[in-house]
């Protein structure tokens, strides 16, 4: 249950403010469609942090545990950094595919994941946690989470949310993880 709730908590503050949420923002805002938006981000994130996930198990498989722990440790001190720099995303190149709103939000979230904090954070929980498809299931649920109240409240809320504010809680977040595994508290 520990993965579960760690990953949801971590993605879930990591992703406030990350440019896959302000591609929700403006998608929401572009084409008013958030039941087609919304299951494309569900299925974008479950393709792409399963494949973060089992990169993370394979990792397990291959380095020692030290090993392990010091990467896992700078790597959430290293996400803490990264989500202090804010993500900035304009609509240009996004148009509606001809297979419609569902199958752009899935490539454009699934190709806007790769590489991203999120991901990243993904492959370090599941080199952390035996349990992947409960680091999946957290992470896809986090990124949920933060996405889908984006695309619901579209530009109403967006220029009134405290980014700035969140991002400094997610980066505390990760940072704190980092501690703990740096210094192997748990």
């Amino acid at each position: 249950m520990e993965a579960l709730l760690v990953s949801i908590l971590a993605v879930t503050v990591g992703e406030i403010g990350d440019k896959t949420q302000l591609l929700a923002l403006l998608l929401a805002a572009r084409y008013r469609r958030p039941i087609p938006i919304v299951l494309g981000i569900l299925v974008a994130t479950l393709a792409n942090h399963a494949l973060a996930g089992l990169l993370g198990h394979w990792v397990v498989t291959h380095f020692s545990a030290e090993v392990l722990r010091w990467a896992l440790g700078l790597s959430f001190l290293g996400i803490a950094l990264w989500t202090l720099k804010p993500d900035e995303m304009d609509d240009a190149g996004i148009q509606e595919s001809k297979y419609g709103v569902f199958m752009l939000t899935c490539v454009t979230f699934f190709i806007a994941e790769i590489g991203d904090k999120t991901q990243i954070a993904t492959v370090a929980l599941a080199a952390k946690y035996a349990d992947l498809y409960l680091v999946v299931a957290g992470t896809t649920i986090g990124m949920l989470l933060a996405d889908v109240p984006a695309v619901f409240l579209g530009k109403v809320a967006s220029p009134n949310f405290p980014f700035k504010l969140v991002r400094w809680i997610a980066a505390g977040v990760f940072a704190v993880l980092g501690i703990i595994v740096l210094l192997n508290i748990f």
